[in-house]
């Protein structure tokens, strides 16, 4: 079984977290409705995304919000990605976190953002995310019923050695939350989805919040699929709601056979990772 029903949910993002959990349990409720078996929400979706925030709505894993969102993927029998979350651990130290959890609500998967969003463009977006948060340090794959997954968040998905990593762990697909703004969006969200499913012959599936241009920061939106030939798929606008996008695992299989990148590499010339 190698067609998978994704659901990308594009929410608009408040200032109470709990309102924004409830919202996601609304979205997610309709998905799984329409038959969807992966439902995932975006990058920082329980908090609006300016860096003072995230110490003060970051959470132990296994409170609230962590079991709010067990909860949601339990009753609605989905796989979740829960888009990503402030955690913080026994030390206070804040991490952006994305839980993955199966149709029973048992966690499967977790990322720590490993690459923190630390930019500042002329003319452009400025943010610093490690004013506030510490970077993880691992590479993530999950397995489902459907094969394995990769798993990374917004700035993550910019260095190709990470997706590539993914891949060779066994990721046929890899998921990102993420919220590219108005000044990176529009240069390099179709861009870089569409190289990086091509690079690593795997979907890229992208999911951001809505578009708020009163919010402190102004997603693109725009939230995407594209397959592992480089097509796109599906792509929103920049409103709030959702779409279900089937993908077929075979197909990844396909190109990998018809256009073997993977093992025409020659490792005999060069390292994945620099010494």
């Amino acid at each position: 079984m190698n067609k998978i029903k994704i659901a990308l949910i594009q929410m608009h993002v408040e200032e109470n977290k709990y309102k924004n959990l409830e919202n996601a349990s609304e979205f997610v409720k309709k998905v799984a409705e329409e038959g969807c078996d992966i439902a995932v929400l975006p990058e920082m979706f329980t908090t609006p995304y300016k860096t003072e925030n995230f110490p003060i709505y970051a959470e132990l894993e296994g409170d609230k919000s962590f079991k709010m969102l067990s909860d949601i993927a339990k009753e609605n029998n989905v796989y979740l990605v829960a888009g990503s979350i402030p955690e913080k651990d026994d030390k206070n130290l804040v991490y952006n976190t994305s839980y993955v959890f199966d149709r029973n609500g048992v966690k499967i998967g977790k990322h720590r953002k490993v690459h923190l969003f630390d930019i500042d463009v002329e003319n452009g977006q400025s943010f610093k995310e490690s004013d506030t948060l510490t970077a993880g340090d691992k590479v993530t794959v999950f397995d489902t019923e459907f094969g394995k997954i990769g798993l990374c968040i917004c700035f993550d998905f910019r260095f190709p050695e990470l997706a590539r990593l993914m891949a060779q762990n066994g990721a046929k697909a890899i998921i990102v939350p993420a919220a590219f703004n108005m000044t990176t969006g529009p240069a390099h969200w179709d861009l870089m989805f569409r190289s990086r499913a091509i690079d690593n012959q795997v979907y890229a599936i992208g999911c951001a919040p809505s578009r708020d241009v009163n919010g402190c920061y102004v997603s693109y939106a725009n939230s995407i699929v594209a397959s592992p030939w480089g097509d796109i798929l599906y792509k929103m606008d920049e409103k709030e709601g959702y779409k279900i996008v089937e993908i077929d695992l075979n197909y990844v299989d396909k190109i990998r056979k018809e256009l073997p990148l993977m093992s025409a590499r020659r490792l005999d010339l060069y390292e994945l990772i620099e010494k």
